[in-house]
This record gives C-alpha cells, sequence and structure tokens, in this order.
C-alpha cells in the first residue's frame, strides 16, 4: 500500500491540532472522510438536488438513478443476492432497533433473544426493550478474562425457545474478532435468526453476507469512511417480508385510504420519507473508494499497526491492556496505573494525538474488568508506525508529568 498516496487523499489529516500535526487514533468511533466523497456530496447538493422516486423531472430523476446505484454498489461489495435487500438506515443503531421493533413483533411471550456480555450498549437496550415489550427473555454470552466469547457456553444456552442470536463482529472496546460463522451455524441449527453488528468490521475485513449466511448484518456509513446520519442494514428477502414496517409515512406504502393502507415492496417498506439522499450517495462513494483498495493489504497493514503498537506499548511501566483475545483487529485498550484515562487523553490531544477515553458504550465490558474506563487508540490504514512512534514518546512524557 501506498499510504502516502493513500493520506494524500484525506485533506483533515493535513492539519495541526494545538500547533502539532494530527494524529488520528479514534477510527473505532469515527473515520476520516476521502476528498471524494467530500466532493461527491458537495456535487449532490450543488447540481442535482432534489427529492428521489417520486419526480418525474431531470433533478429527481438523476439523484434516484444516484441514490439507488449506491444501494447496488453496496449490495455487490456485501455480497448480497438483491440490492432490495440493502436498506438504508441512520446507522447501526437504527437498523438494529429496525430489526428488534419489527422482527420482534413476530416474537411472543417466553422466546429467547441471545446476545453477548461485550456488545455495545446499541446491541444491548433495543432487545432489553423488546424483552420488556413482549415478555420474552434475554440471554448472554459471557466472555473470559481476555476477551473471548466462551462458545462452549453459548453452544449450551441455544434451544427451540431460542429465536434470534445478536453479537457483534468486532468488539469496538477490545478489537475481539468473534467467531461468527460458528455462531451463525449453530443458531440455524435451532431454527434462530442472527444479527451481527458490523459496526467495526466491515472497514477492516472483507464481509460477504451469503458467504456468512447471516440473517441481518448492520453499520454506519460514518465509521468506514463515508457521511454520518447514513448507515445499511442487510436481511434476507424471506425474512424482510414477514416482518411489518418500522415507521409509517411517505414512500413506503403502496395505497393509502382513510381506512387502510397497503405496504410497498422492498426496500421501500422500510424507508419512511425523504431518506438522507446525500448522505447514501456520499456512502456509495465511499465503497467505491473501499473498492480501489486490496483489502488483504488493509488487513496486512492494520495487523502490522496493531502489533508494531502492542509491542512498544509493552515497555511502558504500569500499563495494563484489555483485550487480548486469540483473534484481533486493530483496536488497542489499556490503562497505566495511577492515572486517570481522561488526563491522559486530555493530555494527548494537546500534542496533537486524537484518542478514545471512558466506557466506549460497553458498560458490561468495564463492570466486568472493574474499570470505569480505558484510553483506546484505533488504527485504520492511513495511520503509520511514525504516528505511533509521535503516540509512545507523547506518552513516555505525558506519564512522569502526572504522576508527580
Amino acid at each position: 500500500m501506498n499510504i502516502k498516496s493513500i493520506r494524500s487523499q484525506f485533506p483533515i489529516l493535513e492539519q495541526k491540532i494545538h500547533g502539532k500535526p494530527l494524529v488520528y487514533f479514534d477510527n473505532g468511533a469515527t473515520t476520516q472522510k476521502p476528498l471524494s466523497v467530500i466532493q461527491r456530496i458537495n456535487d449532490y447538493y450543488a447540481r442535482e438536488n432534489a427529492n428521489i422516486h417520486r419526480g418525474v423531472h431531470t433533478l429527481s430523476q438523476e439523484a434516484t438513478t444516484a441514490y439507488e446505484n449506491a444501494r447496488t454498489m453496496i449490495q455487490n461489495y456485501l455480497g448480497a443476492k438483491e440490492n432490495h435487500e440493502i436498506l438504508f438506515t441512520k446507522g447501526t443503531t437504527d437498523g438494529i432497533n429496525l430489526v428488534a421493533f419489527s422482527f420482534g413483533e413476530l416474537l411472543k411471550a417466553e422466546d429467547e433473544i441471545i446476545i453477548s456480555a461485550m456488545e455495545h450498549h446499541s446491541n444491548i437496550v433495543p432487545w432489553q426493550m423488546l424483552c420488556e415489550r413482549k415478555g420474552c427473555k434475554l440471554r448472554i454470552i459471557p466472555m473470559d478474562e481476555k476477551g473471548d466469547l466462551v462458545l462452549d457456553t453459548y453452544d449450551s444456552l441455544l434451544s427451540n425457545k431460542t429465536k434470534l442470536v445478536a453479537v457483534t463482529h468486532i468488539s469496538n472496546a477490545l478489537g475481539t474478532v468473534n467467531d461468527v460463522e460458528h455462531i451463525i451455524k449453530k443458531a440455524h441449527a435451532v431454527g434462530a435468526k442472527v444479527l451481527i453488528d458490523g459496526a467495526q468490521s466491515i472497514q477492516h475485513i472483507q464481509v460477504n453476507v451469503q458467504e456468512l449466511d447471516c440473517d441481518f448484518y448492520a453499520f454506519s456509513g460514518h465509521k468506514l469512511f463515508g457521511p454520518t446520519g447514513i448507515g445499511v442494514l442487510y436481511g434476507k428477502e424471506e425474512i424482510l417480508n414477514l416482518m411489518p414496517p418500522y415507521q409509517g409515512g411517505g414512500d413506503m406504502i403502496k395505497e393509502v385510504t382513510l381506512e387502510k393502507t397497503t405496504y410497498n415492496s422492498l426496500p421501500h417498506k422500510f424507508e419512511a420519507g425523504t431518506p438522507n439522499i446525500a448522505g447514501g450517495i456520499g456512502l456509495g462513494t465511499a465503497f467505491e473508494f473501499l473498492n480501489s483498495l486490496d483489502m488483504k493489504e488493509v488487513v496486512k497493514h492494520e495487523q502490522e499497526l496493531l502489533e508494531y503498537a502492542t509491542s512498544e506499548l509493552e515497555k511502558i511501566e504500569g500499563i495494563k491492556f484489555y483485550g487480548q483475545a486469540k483473534v484481533k483487529t486493530s483496536v488497542i485498550s489499556f490503562l497505566i496505573e495511577g492515572l486517570h484515562p481522561y488526563d491522559v487523553g486530555t493530555l494527548l490531544d494537546k500534542m496533537g494525538i486524537a484518542v478514545r477515553t471512558g466506557h466506549h458504550c460497553t458498560q458490561p465490558i468495564m463492570n466486568q474488568f472493574c474499570i470505569p474506563g480505558t484510553i483506546r487508540a484505533s488504527f485504520a490504514f492511513y495511520n503509520t508506525k511514525g504516528e505511533i512512534d509521535v503516540f509512545i514518546k507523547a506518552l513516555n512524557r505525558i506519564i512522569p508529568m502526572l504522576k508527580n
């Protein structure tokens, strides 16, 4: 990979923070955007701005074509069978809530849902709400001290009462890459459906939803170099057709009378109202950018960053890592003995280095380790070993300052 060439396509990486060159290690929260995405959004508003699907005039037809082309681009990238299996949402959270409500309407009291102990709050709270609403039971796959799911226990939790398993592909707090193939296969053996939270995975590894055989796959645009406020829920056609709409409004209907409404076909049944048109088009452009990269090289580079950063951090006295799973991606969560993560993060910012501190919307993980939160450095393909050296140098300067 030509990292210098890639970095030149991300304007924000050229700026300075507090007079220091930006070192952006907060990619788990959101990724930066290439110039092609920024320009495409600008071009839409400057030259194509119109509402989609309803208009006969030229601008509306051009905007509709661009928006639907983005859907097809994403379908092809994910390996989905049909483009109407790609639903545009506001993001991962919105996609999970859609399934929790719509698929949840098919469930009854005493049905069981399985999640894991390492889930983001967005893959916990909607299921708790569903259980309260429908009288279902929530089961939890435990996690060991290394940050791996205990899959033997998962296997024992499955039964004919299990109707849905919802797990993260990659942990945002620990970097654990879960064995979702095993999870999906075992769930299907008892007739359960599976939702994969792909918010942290699709930008780091190649994903093919048909090969995985997952029933739902949700992710956010802003975490894979696209705009905020847009995301995707993939769902198998036959399951989506069984589910009632999540919201009512324009474009999700076939016919409306004051007495009764009939619903539109997929994907429109689940896309009520005027969507984030610019976001959808921009997300399509982000996937075009991803297509220009060799994902095998991306994985290799990010793994090298993970290993290099881990080896350098290990040299720091008093450091403790959280998340040492057998298979990890480019996320490192750690604490330094005697130092509060907020203080470390604040001083790193003064040196131009962006990391995330806190519980990362994974309070059950933090509770298991009996800590308030961690310092998290999360890398993308545009990061470099040189930036890691700057990061380590800054930590070695900060630690004595905070301990004195």
